[in-house]
């Protein structure tokens, strides 16, 4: 029997590390929403993410390898970033975890549509029936998901959902842009850049908006949350992600993190009792059946392979 090359296993490892990473994090969030307001949890969060990287990154400048135009090709990243951590950390205060991951999903649907208008290669998806399936699907599903709700239509339902659907748009504009500015760049150099600048931006909300004096009458454990979560879901797990495909491609990874909803789930059931009903669990098989067929699309376009303009969907 064949043996699995080296690449093909450290990616393996690579993303089912970073699956773990994803999948922890809202949970972690959720517990720290009962001590710390939004402002203030993503500020400590992401200071624990930025010290994580910041030896690595002197380390880079000391060496050459980070030089002034990663620092400029990376604001608007970090913009995005700043506007979708905000949206993605006030959703969990409304949500519980595993529906707020759902809805954040969609998400694919806003990646396909600027791909399409900043990345000219794959403008051959607009003829791709298997593409535009895949996103009237996720459409689909996560208007299912929405509507599931059992308070659907209330004020706090709504407000959560808003603010999750929010930070989906976000996340789409901050993974095309990251990607068109780091496309030569070492992820752990982009990635500490960006940490350097988001601290700076949600430093300026917390000041605006937040209470960071909360924080200083938090017991150990709800401090250790912080550092936990902000190095293993912000920190790794992004640089993961991308160690990941650097070796085997996007769509493999992209497709086994589709599964993060349901590992959330499975944690967030044990952890805080939730459930979701057979309604919303059928709607999100499909919002992540639709994001799969995009993926597949766009990976089988990356591989120079045809576009299937008609005829059955493979």
């Amino acid at each position: 029997m064949r043996k699995p090359s080296r690449d093909t296993s450290e990616a393996t490892a690579a993303i089912l590390a970073a699956l773990l990473c994803f999948s922890v994090g809202p949970i972690f969030i959720k517990y720290l929403t009962g001590y710390v307001d939004l402002w203030t949890q993503n500020l400590l969060r992401y200071v624990a993410a930025c010290l994580f990287w910041l030896p690595f990154l002197l380390w880079s400048m000391r060496t050459g390898r980070l030089d002034g135009r990663v620092w400029k090709v990376a604001l608007i990243p970090a913009v995005a970033n700043v506007i979708l951590q905000s949206f993605w950390a006030g959703a969990f205060y409304y949500l519980d975890p595993a529906m707020m991951e759902l809805i954040v999903k969609s998400s694919i649907i806003w990646i396909a549509g600027f791909s399409l208008v900043f990345f000219a290669d794959e403008r051959r998806l607009v003829r791709s029936v298997r593409f535009w399936a895949g996103l009237a699907l996720s459409a689909v599903g996560v208007a299912g998901v929405l509507m599931g709700r059992e308070d659907f239509g209330s004020q706090r339902s709504m407000t959560g959902m808003a603010l999750a659907l929010a930070a989906a748009f976000f996340w789409g504009f901050y993974v095309v842009f990251a990607r068109m500015s780091f496309r030569n760049i070492d992820s752990r150099i982009g990635f500490g850049v960006i940490s350097i600048y988001t601290v700076t931006g949600l430093g300026v909300l917390v000041l605006l908006f937040g209470d960071v004096s909360e924080s200083f009458v938090m017991p150990a454990w709800p401090w250790a949350s912080v550092v936990i979560s902000g190095i293993s879901s912000i920190a790794l797990s992004h640089v993961l992600y991308y160690a990941a495909m650097r070796r085997v491609g996007a769509t493999i990874p992209s497709l086994v993190l589709l599964t993060t909803p349901f590992a959330v789930l499975a944690i967030s059931h044990v952890v805080y009792g939730e459930v979701l009903s057979r309604w919303q669990l059928g709607f999100g098989v499909i919002l992540l059946v639709g994001g799969a067929l995009a993926i597949w699309s766009q990976g089988h376009l990356r591989s120079g392979g045809p576009i299937r303009t008609q005829g059955p969907l493979r």
